[in-house]
């Protein structure tokens, strides 16, 4: 399983990579913070040394001020992982979305798909919110592994894929089973089949609700029975409301 540490240490280390013979990723004294390159060391050691307002800062000064620099759009992923890093989700993800829509070849693109989803992945909270930006990471995973199957992230994603599918399949359950407690087998009943026939993958989860369907289903037959009978039949005080 990989760790939040080690995804940050992949990241930091693609940087350097990607830009590799950019001395601004170098340690050195502290810069003027003027130039594109003052403003890329800055904000690099600001994100290693964990100051992310900083770095944010940094970073969008340089984006903002030299637009057309060589040093911005790796400085613009790092502005995302930075967003990222400091709990801004919803930040990183537009960040890392406007890199890959003005940066279509850059040797970071693998890079920053993973990090755009992993970003949506972390938003999520809890199984009973939607799951909006856990269908987003998703495709995004999927996206990293059928665009560059051959890049180092492929194999992330392709872990990230199994625990979104989870996390989306759980979700399925939750609203389930809420429906099985409150009597509503019809529903339940639906949700149920859903899971069984969409979450193949996932063996467990698909047995317990395959099991939960085949009793949802007979809770809400005998359900239909019953009312169809009264609506047939009536009740004797129906019946005999007249006396």
């Amino acid at each position: 399983m990989l760790s939040t540490k080690h995804v940050f240490f992949i990241c930091l280390i693609s940087i350097v990579i990607s830009a590799s013979g950019c001395t601004y990723f170098d340690r050195g004294p502290r810069p003027l913070e003027d130039t594109p390159w003052e403003l890329a060391q800055a904000g690099s050691s600001a994100l290693e040394e964990e100051r992310y307002r900083q770095a944010i800062r940094y970073f969008s000064e340089l984006k903002d001020r030299y637009p057309f620099s060589p040093h911005t759009p790796v400085a613009e992923v790092a502005l995302g992982d930075s967003y990222f890093k400091s709990g801004n989700y919803t930040a990183a993800i537009n960040t890392y979305r406007e890199f890959l829509e003005l940066n279509p070849r850059h040797e970071l693109v693998p890079y920053t798909m993973f990090r755009t989803g992993l970003a949506n992945y972390s938003k999520f909270k809890t199984i009973d919110r939607p799951q909006t930006n856990m269908v987003e990471a998703l495709e995004y995973f999927h996206l990293v592994k059928e665009s560059f199957p051959d890049s180092e992230y492929a194999e992330h994603a392709t872990f990230y894929i199994v625990e979104s599918r989870k996390r989306m399949a759980e979700h399925e359950l939750f609203v389930a089973d809420f429906y099985w407690r409150t009597n509503r087998y019809g529903p339940a009943w639906h949700r149920y089949r859903y899971v069984v026939d969409n979450f193949q993958d996932l063996p467990e989860i698909t047995e317990y609700a395959r099991q939960r369907s085949k009793v949802s289903y007979y809770k809400f037959q005998k359900d239909n029975s019953k009312q169809k009978r009264h609506e047939d039949q009536g009740s004797w005080r129906d019946w005999f409301s007249w006396l």
